[in-house]
């Protein structure tokens, strides 16, 4: 091309823009190149983190400068509960909280994640009747950012109290029950009225007295073989 202008056969504006489509094509076989293997093409993320949302699907054609996804590296998140005001009282009592996610079902505990308490709202929104509670905990990873969750708020703890896990617990038509082992294979099933509870453990106001025995695992294979007759005939429920 260079010769070509030295012989006057192209002007010097035809061999810029000849020369400019050389360098855009140049950059981009470079760049195409540099992260090409046997196995296909390597997109590299200028930060480390997770992959948020896709913004291609597979076979789609795309062009340099493209956006293909959204990273975000989600090491702090927010965590916000919404709490009536008729428990404003309460709220200088609570220390940190554990949250279920609709995902998975699981429960996470702040203190295991480093969390802890940022502040609460000292009054209402304005189209709210609800004050904010706010927390900062670490995500390990398996948490989805913007999600929505249910929030167990903990304030200090609570003395001679009965508690038992939620999984000892089984619902029927809004009541629920939990089984009293009487001996090595007869169950009672015994109606409970339920307090306060932390996602994991719930505190138990009647039905249960200090010294049962009280299936914590398996509750709902036992409620099935109830109504199925197959636990032993000598079993009582109620």
């Amino acid at each position: 091309m260079k010769e070509l202008l030295k012989s006057k056969i192209v002007s010097d504006k035809e061999f810029a823009q000849a020369e400019q489509t050389f360098q855009n094509a140049r950059i981009s076989y470079e760049a195409l190149a540099q992260n090409h293997s046997a196995a296909g093409q390597t997109i590299t993320s200028p930060i480390g983190g997770y992959v948020k949302s896709i913004l291609v699907k597979e076979g789609d054609y795309v062009t340099i400068g493209q956006p293909l996804m959204s990273i975000t590296q989600n090491r702090r998140l927010f965590l916000r509960a919404e709490v009536s005001e008729k428990y404003y009282a309460s709220l200088r009592s609570i220390g940190s909280a554990n949250f279920r996610t609709p995902y998975d079902n699981k429960v996470y505990e702040l203190k295991e994640l480093n969390g802890r308490l940022l502040s609460f709202g000292k009054a209402a929104g304005d189209n709210s009747y609800y004050i904010p509670v706010t927390f900062e905990f670490d995500n390990k990873g398996d948490i989805l950012p913007g999600s929505y969750v249910e929030i167990y708020l903990l304030s200090s703890a609570m003395e001679q109290v009965i508690s038992v896990p939620r999984a000892a617990l089984t619902e029927e038509q809004g009541h629920f029950f939990a089984y009293q082992q009487l001996d090595e294979e007869g169950y009672k099933k015994v109606e409970v009225t339920l307090g306060a509870d932390n996602g994991k453990s719930v505190q138990i106001l009647s039905g249960i007295s200090s010294g049962d025995r009280i299936v914590t695992q398996g509750a709902y294979q036992i409620r099935l073989a109830s109504a199925s007759n197959a636990i032993p005939a000598h079993s009582h429920e109620h």
